[in-house]
């Protein structure tokens, strides 16, 4: 398996596309409930295919991602060769990012010595959609990028 299994939840979210999965393979209601049933090891398998499948489509959709912690950020920009980072770090141990707050002291803040700005590059060596993964079970989200343009217009 490349990534992890869906959840329960996110399996009855897409249970028509997983009949529709099943179905490409010719693999009727009646036989599923029977490879269930005896081939427990073959249902695992389809359920990590189809999961697999799934993250695919999601991961290679990705351009940006965010990581947002008390004391940091992290936004990510994945082209297809290059990932590139624009990070903050918060020197002041009472503001916490995650809050409605913390955002205002940031923008109010923004230039000052207690605000950490860096940009990185770095060339991804590996799938595109692992290393996408990989960011996402670290804590980053998949976003629209608003904040990361913000970030780039400012150093850029």
């Amino acid at each position: 398996m490349k990534y992890t299994r869906l959840t329960k939840e996110q399996f009855e979210e897409l249970n028509q596309e997983f009949i529709n999965f099943l179905a490409t393979q010719s693999i009727t209601a009646k036989e599923w409930k029977e490879i269930k049933e005896l081939k427990p090891a073959v249902a695992e398998e389809e359920l990590d295919v189809f999961s697999d499948l799934v993250w695919e489509g999601v991961l290679s959709k990705v351009d940006y991602l965010e990581n947002i912690a008390p004391q940091h950020m992290y936004l990510f920009n994945a082209g297809e060769t290059q990932l590139r980072l624009i990070g903050l770090k918060i020197k002041r141990e009472e503001i916490d990012l995650t809050t409605k707050e913390g955002f205002a002291w940031l923008r109010e803040n923004l230039m000052s010595d207690e605000v950490e700005l860096f940009n990185a590059d770095k060339s991804i060596e590996t799938d595109k959609n692992i290393k996408i993964f990989e960011l996402i079970k670290q804590g980053s989200t998949i976003t629209k990028g608003e904040l990361f343009k913000y970030f780039d217009d400012l150093i850029g």
